[in-house]
Parts: C-alpha cells; sequence; structure tokens
C-alpha cells in the first residue's frame, strides 16, 4: 500500500532580524557569520506567536492543500524543542483548532531538531499499518539563543505541517523509503530550568552533524538501492548555510540538487521545522516523477531520512494554500535588536 503526503503546509513569521544588527550590539564581526555560515538574517515571533500558533497555521495551509474533513485526521503529533507548556500538550491545543478533535490520537515530540520529522515518520506508520486514515505531522519551533551566543544568529522560528494518508488518487508525494540513524553524541542540550540551550562550539560538527547526517543519508541510499543521481533535490538539516552544503558534496549531490530547500541564509535555523519546511519549498517547485530526499538531524544524535517520489496531483494542490517561498519574502518587517529582545523575552524585570 502507497503512503505519502496528502498535503502540506508551512508558516514564517515575517517579522526578520539581520546577523549585522545582533552583531553591532556584541561588537562581533558580521562578515563572519554571512560568509564563514551564510546567515544573512532570522525570522523573530512576535509576543503571541509560539510552537502552537506557529502549527495552527501550518496545519490549516496543509488541510487546504489535501481537501479533507479534518474529522478524518486521526492522530496529530507536534515535533518541536521549545513546546510552550512543561505540562499541557501542543498538539491538543493544534488539533482542536483545526477541527480533529475528540476522536484523534494526539502527543508531543521531542529529539532536539529532528521531533518534526519524527512526526511525520510515526503517522505514516500508522497509517500503513491500517490504524487511521489520515495523520499529521508537524516541525515547529521559536528556539532562543543566549545574548551574544553563537546560536543566537540563528536560533530563529518557524513551521511545517504535513498529512500523510494512503488515497491514491490525493498522494502528492509517496513516501517511498525510510531510515534512521541513532548514536548518543553530545551536541547541544538544555537542561531543566534553563532558559537557553548549551552547545559544544565547533565540536558539534564532525562527530555529531556529519557522522549521523552522512550515515543516514548513506543507509537510505544503500536501502533503497538509488544514488545521490537519481534524485533531483536533497534536502538536509540547516543549522547554517554551510553545513548542508558540505553535506551533501561529502555524499555526491550537487548544489544544484540542494540549493531550493535551503533556506536558512534567509530564515534561520528552524530547529524542528527546518528540514520539514525545506521540503515545503521543494514541493512548491518540483514535477511529477521528481524524486527528493530529506534527511533530518537533531542533538543526541539521530537522523531520519526519506525518499520521496512526487505525484501528478501536486500541480492541483500547490496554489491552494501560501507558498513557502512568499512566506519567506512577502510583508516582511525587520526589527532591531531592542524589539527584537522584547519579543523573545530576552529582558526581564526583577522579580520576575
Amino acid at each position: 500500500m502507497a503512503v505519502g503526503i496528502i498535503g502540506y503546509g508551512a508558516h514564517i513569521p515575517r517579522r526578520r532580524i539581520k546577523v549585522e544588527e545582533i552583531a553591532k550590539v556584541w561588537g562581533a564581526d558580521a562578515p563572519s557569520y554571512k560568509k564563514g555560515l551564510e546567515l544573512f538574517q532570522k525570522s523573530v515571533p512576535a509576543l503571541d506567536e509560539d510552537t502552537i500558533t506557529l502549527s495552527v497555521e501550518a496545519a490549516r495551509n496543509a488541510i487546504a492543500r489535501a481537501e479533507i474533513d479534518t474529522k478524518d485526521i486521526g492522530a496529530v503529533y507536534v515535533g518541536s524543542e521549545s513546546h510552550p507548556y512543561a505540562v499541557k500538550p501542543s498538539g491538543t491545543t493544534v488539533a482542536e483548532a483545526i477541527g480533529a478533535t475528540p476522536d484523534c490520537h494526539c502527543a508531543d515530540f521531542e529529539f532536539a531538531c529532528k521531533a518534526g520529522s519524527e512526526g511525520m515518520f510515526v503517522a505514516a506508520g500508522l497509517v500503513k499499518a491500517g490504524l487511521i486514515k489520515y495523520g499529521m505531522g508537524i516541525g515547529a519551533d521559536t528556539s532562543q539563543g543566549a545574548p551574544g551566543d553563537a546560536l543566537e544568529y540563528s536560533a530563529a522560528a518557524g513551521a511545517a505541517a504535513f498529512i500523510m494518508g494512503a488515497d491514491e488518487d490525493r498522494i502528492i508525494a509517496s513516501m517511498d523509503e525510510t531510515f534512521s540513524f541513532m548514536t548518543d553524541t553530545p551536541d547541544f542540550w538544555r537542561r531543566e530550568h534553563q532558559f537557553y540551550p548549551s552547545h559544544g562550539g565547533r565540536f558539534t560538527g564532525e562527530p555529531a552533524y556529519f557522522r549521523t547526517v552522512v550515515g543516514a543519508t548513506k543507509g537510505i541510499l544503500e536501502k533503497s538501492g538509488l544514488k545521490p543521481e537519481d534524485f533531483k533535490y536533497a534536502i538536509f538539516h540547516q543549522p547554517n548555510g554551510k553545513f548542508p552544503k558540505r553535506a551533501g558534496k561529502m555524499l555526491g549531490f550537487s548544489f544544484e540538487q540542494i540549493d531550493v530547500g535551503r533556506l536558512v541564509p534567509w530564515l534561520g535555523n528552524t530547529y524542528s521545522g527546518s528540514s520539514p519546511i525545506g521540503l515545503t519549498a521543494v514541493l512548491d517547485v518540483a514535477q511529477p516523477g521528481d524524486r527528493i530526499m530529506m534527511c533530518s538531524y537533531g542533538s543526541g544524535a539521530g537522523s531520519d531520512a526519506f525518499v520521496f517520489t512526487v505525484r501528478e496531483r501536486v500541480r492541483q494542490t500547490r496554489d491552494l494554500a501560501p507558498k513557502t517561498r512568499w512566506l519567506l519574502d512577502e510583508n516582511v518587517t525587520y526589527v532591531e535588536y531592542g524589539e527584537y529582545a522584547k519579543m523573545r523575552r530576552k529582558i526581564r524585570l526583577a522579580g520576575k
């Protein structure tokens, strides 16, 4: 039984802050971030935007493309490392907002930046098992970086939602193969009651990101019997603009295969939504028959890799909701550091 994406959608806050604006406050070298890591700006969520609100907007866009009754969505999974509540689920609020309750299974996933692909993986598995008709997997984050820390230049906000189903006439892109690669390799982390994450700096690259992403991609290529040249597009997790390009080069993918889904220079690192948002941008332009490889990454460390093949229905659905590139480029408002610090609650009053 073919299982695949029957609806997809993204949502990105319209506010942005430029790298040089952050660097100006901390006396840092903006060109090193712009040239070395290919970071130019990042999205900034407003005071009334969080993982739940971003997820709801992305989910509604996915529903518009799926053209289904939301009562048929049997599971909603929200993957994030910035759930707004420590004790209260995000998934139930999202499911209620889109009209999927009460006959719906919900869960919140955490696996650093891989939490979104976890939701996609489980939703597709439940559909394939015949336990539900449709399942929704969402990757969303409003992550923080400590003031002046390297993460502050990239930690951004955004969401991507995917509805999985097995209706042959509704599949936009079939999910042909999956592969997961897991090791206990520290990268960055945040303990209970910590407001900002910690990280291992330069040591997060080789032992964590590249080992995991390359391992997962090699695994799915071997499992599927495919080669890099068999794909039109390849999407990797994007902690910065440089890492996906380097990972692709190590694996034999070209920059042209990677470029469409490499949004981090203009969006920032949306963590759980990083590679999923890249996938939405690719589906906005892909043609029937195109093959797509996506590989997520989460500190801890692990990657989920997927092989998708685009179906004819993509032509009928892509204009039913805002395209990702439009969300990225239109109605953008740039903020200064003071406004950004206020919206991200980096300024805390005594006793609050």
